[in-house]
């Protein structure tokens, strides 16, 4: 099975099961390094932080902030950036948005702590993901960036969580990258087998649906 269009450039294989295809968005987003620097024009940005916006969340507490900063905006963009580990820095660098996740990590009545806030944020990211890729754009979640400093060097309240930094723009060639980082740029993406990972009922106990027959589907990078 190949998803393609006329404006789509096959770029790599993953595998999936024959019958249960994935949505083509989720083939085909993929958290690449190689970033081009063309700017995100302002009505992608804000659609992908409204898709953000309309996350579920437990109790409709929508625990989720975004610092955002664009090369537009030259001392807010170094400002994240310089949050950035510097292993990370080497792609991220080029990028044009960075976005900074954080979570309230209390009910808005009272101290009371909200136990499902980094969930919750992961939803945000991830409906800001999905909307970036129908957009053509690519996004990359990091870790990798220092979350103390962050609190200072952006006034995060004490209740709230720095959750992650988030690289956003179109994708580019890979030939910048360092060879070992182009190397993992390449590499096809992988996934456990949903054997391994849903149950049926108790722990373990392999979902009866679940299915290991895959086949290679085509992902797909919008050409810039």
């Amino acid at each position: 099975m190949i998803i393609k269009n006329e404006h789509e450039d096959i770029s790599e294989s993953v595998n999936v099961v024959r019958e249960y295809p994935p949505h083509p968005h989720i083939i085909r987003r993929k958290s690449t390094r190689a970033f081009s620097e063309k700017p995100v024009e302002p009505e992608k940005l804000r659609s992908i932080l409204e898709a953000a916006r309309w996350a579920p969340s437990s109790s409709n507490m929508q625990p989720w902030r975004f610092i955002v900063a664009t090369k537009e905006q030259p001392e807010n963009y170094e400002r994240l950036l310089g949050l950035v580990v510097e292993q990370n820095k080497i792609w991220a660098a080029k990028a044009p948005v960075l976005i900074l996740t954080a979570a309230k990590l209390t009910h808005d009545a009272g101290e009371r702590p909200n136990k499902f806030a980094l969930h919750d944020v992961g939803l945000a990211s991830a409906n800001m993901t999905f909307q970036a890729t129908s957009l053509g754009l690519a996004v990359h979640q990091m870790g990798g960036f220092n979350a103390e400093e962050a609190r200072t060097v952006l006034n995060i309240p004490k209740d709230f969580e720095p959750v992650a930094m988030i690289a956003l723009g179109y994708g580019d060639t890979a030939d910048f990258l360092p060879q070992y980082l182009r190397e993992r740029e390449l590499a096809p993406r992988a996934r456990k087998n949903l054997s391994e990972l849903a149950f049926d009922g108790v722990w373990e106990n392999p979902w009866s649906l679940a299915q290991d027959r895959t086949i290679n589907i085509k992902t797909i990078t919008t050409n810039n």
